[in-house]
C-alpha cells in the first residue's frame, strides 16, 4: 500500500478520535466531519494513482485503474459537496463562537477553506481545458489542504 493510504487513515482516525472526545455531536462538528470524510474519500484517489504508478504488478494496476474509473464521474461533485459542507461548518462555527483574529484554530480553518475553494475551482477548471500545469496545481493544493486539515483537526 502507498504511504498516502496510511496518511489518510491517520487523518481519518484523528478526526474520529476528536469527534469521540466531544462525547456529543454538535451540528457544526457534524458538518465538518462529513466534509472531512468526503474530502478523504476524494483524496484517496491520489493514493490509488500513486499506487498505480509505483506497483510493478500489472494485475493490481488494472484492478485499481478500473476501480478509479468508476469514481471519476462523481469526483468533482463529491469535492463540491465537501466544500459546501465545510462552508456550512464555517458559518455555524462563526455564528456560535464569533470571529476572532486571536483564535488560531479558526484562522487555520479559514486557510483550509480558502485552499479548498482553490482546489475545487481548479478541479472544475480542468473540465474545460485540462493541462499538466492545472493537474499539478490541483494535486499540490490537495497536498497543502491535507496538511492544513491535519493541523486544524489536531488543535
Amino acid at each position: 500500500m502507498n504511504k498516502w493510504f496510511y496518511f489518510n487513515l491517520f487523518l481519518l482516525m484523528l478526526g474520529v478520535w476528536k469527534i469521540a472526545e466531544q462525547g456529543r455531536l454538535p451540528t457544526h462538528i457534524l458538518f465538518g466531519a462529513l466534509g472531512l470524510f468526503l474530502f478523504l474519500f476524494n483524496w484517496t484517489r491520489h493514493a490509488v494513482f500513486s499506487t498505480i504508478r509505483r506497483t510493478p504488478n500489472r494485475q493490481t494496476k488494472i484492478k485499481l485503474a478500473n476501480l478509479s474509473k468508476k469514481i471519476v464521474p462523481f469526483h468533482r461533485w463529491i469535492g463540491t459537496t465537501a466544500l459546501i459542507l465545510i462552508m456550512i461548518h464555517a458559518i455555524l462555527v462563526i455564528h456560535l463562537f464569533g470571529f476572532s483574529w486571536q483564535n488560531i484554530k479558526l484562522l487555520n480553518g479559514m486557510l483550509a477553506g480558502a485552499v479548498m475553494i482553490a482546489m475545487v475551482t481548479s478541479g472544475w477548471m480542468r473540465l474545460f481545458r485540462s493541462t499538466a500545469r492545472k493537474r499539478v496545481v490541483h494535486i499540490w493544493l490537495g497536498i497543502t489542504l491535507f496538511f492544513v486539515i491535519i493541523i486544524h483537526v489536531a488543535m
